[in-house]
């Protein structure tokens, strides 16, 4: 493993112990050319997928783009990051075991608003303003008078 730090290729493992959810393997490194410690993180992968984006394209699915705009969302709220990599590694689990390698952009999005919608309202509503690309302010409006009323 190439250290982040000095581009060293001759790190250590110092450590090495599951995730909370026991989806990953956490490794504590060293690198002894600029005595630098860091993090990686080792997951198994079960099949490439490809996302299909709206416009017909395909890309490789990229676990740290969702892990990112899932990130985004919940900016300044209380929610921890070990819940936000195990909501991520839920997701990705989910897509993996689906059978299918070519995955549609609007059923990944349809997965994080519903796990928004459960754990934090203010993060479901930023994210669906991206999500469903609202334009202005009255697009807003709308979603949230529609949230409101979805959920009495």
């Amino acid at each position: 493993m190439r250290c982040p730090f000095c581009g060293n290729h001759d790190t250590q493992v110092k450590d090495s112990r599951p995730t909370e959810d026991s989806a990953a393997i956490r490794r504590r490194r060293y690198c002894p050319a600029c005595a630098s410690r860091f993090t990686t993180f080792e997951r198994v992968q079960l099949r490439d997928l490809m996302v299909v984006k709206r416009d017909g394209t395909k890309t490789p699915f990229d676990r740290d783009k969702l892990l990112s705009s899932i990130r985004i969302s919940l900016r300044k709220r209380p929610v921890e990051e070990d819940q936000i990599e195990r909501i991520v590694s839920s997701i990705q689990r989910q897509l993996e075991t689906s059978g299918e390698t070519e995955i549609n952009s609007k059923a990944i999005g349809e997965k994080v608003m519903d796990v928004l919608l459960e754990l934090d309202k203010v993060a479901y509503v930023r994210f669906a303003s991206v999500y469903k690309d609202f334009r202005e302010a009255k697009d807003f409006e709308d979603f949230v008078e529609n949230l409101g009323t979805n959920n009495q």
